[in-house]
């Protein structure tokens, strides 16, 4: 059978129209007010006077995208509720991130956060190879985040899907170059107000539809849907209690604490408390947003059960990424609320492509571009460069897109196994810099490329191997096709589960069926553990040869010795000094009177 395409009426297509309008015009605002963008430090960092709240709300949806929004509840359809404890990884890594991650950059003010690892390491080496990383990082995930309401919108609507990449590719660009961070900022808030209303629509109108949420939740039960505790220890179980919490805390902690969208954020406020209440505020965002993606799903479910036929099976749309609209389609029966739902897409995805422009521009000119040109160019050659880098990467998101419009599976699984195979390492990265004094640049570049290449390696392979079908049902008793179809058409909707029962698997074939959620703790783990065994073989550092601001907080201040809190040589330009005060200081001397929180220039305040 046909995919069934819904045609959207004027109302819907104003609805869209003004988003893509708001988010231009923020772009066109901030080029013409302020210092009119004309700084590398305005169009970079915001003029490092920005306001926490819309900040906090910045990061939120930077990384809270259409993926979130399409792929959460198709995941909650077919899989069931446990999906839900995602929610407790991402609460504990920014709980972690705010312990530890940001205390440890905010008091560095550095425009890059690779620039950490060239300090920490000494070694310009390192901080390429982070920054190399973060490239292909976030150019995957960039052509990721636009396919997700490319593909899904184009077989429910008809709305083809090159003109939906191109159109989110040249929106984001336009705004994102024209008015750096601050037009990303607010655009983002904007944005983030559009998902959740365009969230909301669907559980209100939803909820209604099949009868309230008390009998949302009874079909759910009784089709074996409400599952949240699954403790099975093996790693290639697709989803347990210790990869959705455990796995998921390791991998957004780096993106709430190191990654370089989140680090240009909270560098760009002016006090180290704000900077962590921007993070942590998080948590009400997080809490919010994928409560009700997740309620979304198990609603989708409720109101196709009552009908008692899964699109899936019926052959009405062909993937799980199409559920939503679908669903949209179908209940959102009022003139441009489908236009909002399609805003709602189109809103996640520009906010998390501006983001990552932002990023890339950032870490590409002041990585590559500044240590060679820095000293030959005016202010506003070097603005110039930035934003022609925000067109480049623009241009390359346009064409990743396209790339990757053929993968299979959930857009969700594709987003998690690729973005978080290069997540791993960089966190590794931090890691071994910033918890192992005693590890040196050559254990971090060895460590860094091996760190990248394994899990990666692992996230192609599983391309290739199957998976365990689901063991859940689905309503089929109504569907319009013969159930001889309906099997055939459900087992071939995914990439998960195109055999029939379970497949051994043996040698190294067994790796590809780790769970993708360890994906970034396997990047992570083998960073450390060759970053270690290679600065083991190549010489450690002594003890005193890292300087203790580079050093988490919390690891100087109360497991290290005294001597290696002390450094063996005092530079002149670092002097222990109180907090909050510009003063010369006069070297190790003045300890008595600084807390143990760390160094500070002479000429600004950490």
């Amino acid at each position: 059978m046909e995919s069934q395409v819904m045609v959207l009426g004027a109302a819907d297509y104003v609805v869209f129209a003004l988003v893509l309008l708001v988010s231009a015009g923020i772009g066109i605002f901030y080029a013409f007010s302020g210092n009119k963008q004309k700084t590398t430090g305005e169009f970079l960092m915001g003029g490092t006077q920005m306001k926490t709240v819309p900040l906090a709300i910045s990061i939120l949806v930077s990384f809270m995208s259409a993926i979130l929004i399409l792929g959460t509840p198709a995941e909650m359809y077919r899989e069931g509720t446990q999906y839900y404890l995602y929610t407790f990884g991402l609460i504990g890594a920014i709980g972690v991130s705010t312990l530890l991650y940001v205390p440890l950059l905010y008091p560095l003010k550095y425009t890059s956060s690779f620039e950490y690892l060239e300090k920490r390491f000494n070694s310009r080496a390192a901080r390429l190879t982070g920054t190399s990383i973060m490239i292909v990082q976030q150019v995957i995930y960039m052509g990721v985040v636009s396919v997700a309401p490319s593909t899904a919108l184009e077989a429910v609507t008809g709305f083809p899907t090159w003109a939906t990449i191109i159109t989110i590719g040249l929106v984001a660009t336009f705004y994102t170059h024209l008015g750096g961070m601050k037009a990303v900022v607010w655009a983002n808030v904007f944005q983030g107000v559009v998902m959740l209303a365009g969230v909301l629509a669907i559980i209100i109108r939803g909820t209604y539809a099949v009868g309230g949420l008390s009998e949302v939740w009874r079909i759910n039960e009784e089709w074996g849907r409400i599952q949240f505790f699954d403790f099975n220890p093996d790693p290639t179980v697709r989803q347990s209690f210790w990869s959705l919490v455990i796995g998921t805390a390791i991998a957004w902690s780096h993106t709430y604490g190191l990654s370089q969208a989140t680090v240009q954020r909270y560098c760009a406020l002016p006090t180290l408390r704000q900077a962590r209440l921007s993070v942590i505020l998080n948590i009400v965002g997080v809490i919010l947003l994928m409560t009700s993606v997740c309620l979304a799903g198990i609603i989708m479910f409720a109101y196709y059960a009552q009908k008692g036929c899964d699109p899936l099976s019926d052959t009405k749309i062909s993937n799980p990424n199409q559920l939503m609209p679908h669903f949209v389609m179908e209940v959102l029966g009022y003139p441009g609320l489908p236009g909002l739902f399609i805003s709602c897409l189109f809103s996640g995805a520009l906010s998390t492509m501006s983001s990552s422009l932002n990023a890339l521009s950032a870490v590409c000119w002041e990585d590559f571009f500044k240590p060679v040109l820095g000293d030959r160019l005016t202010e506003a050659q070097e603005t110039l460069i930035t934003k022609l880098l925000v067109l480049f990467f623009g241009a390359a998101d346009i064409g990743v897109s396209f790339m990757t419009m053929h993968l299979g599976g959930t857009i969700l699984q594709v987003c998690l196994s690729f973005t978080g195979a290069a997540t791993g390492p960089m966190l590794g990265l931090f890691i071994l810099g910033a918890f192992f004094p005693w590890a040196n640049w050559i254990g971090a570049v060895v460590g860094g490329v091996l760190g990248l290449v394994f899990p990666l390696w692992i996230s192609i392979g599983a391309y290739t191997v199957v998976g365990t079908p689901s063991s859940l049902e689905y309503p089929t008793n109504n569907c319009s096709v013969p159930n001889s179809t309906i099997s055939m058409a459900t087992t071939m909707s995914s990439n998960l589960t195109t055999v029939q029962g379970p497949v051994e698997y043996t040698g190294i074939s067994t790796l590809y069926t780790v769970s993708y959620l360890w994906y970034p703790a396997i990047g992570a783990a083998t960073v450390v553990g060759v970053g270690l065994l290679v600065s083991a073989m190549t010489g450690m550092n002594r003890v005193g040869d890292v300087e203790p601001r580079f050093l988490v907080p919390f690891l100087y201040r109360r497991c290290l010795p005294e001597v290696v809190r002390t450094p063996r040589r005092c530079l002149p330009e670092v002097v222990r000094t109180p907090r909050g005060c510009d003063t010369e200081g006069s070297g190790p001397d003045d300890k008595e009177k600084a807390p143990a929180s760390g160094y500070v220039s002479r000429t600004r305040c950490c």
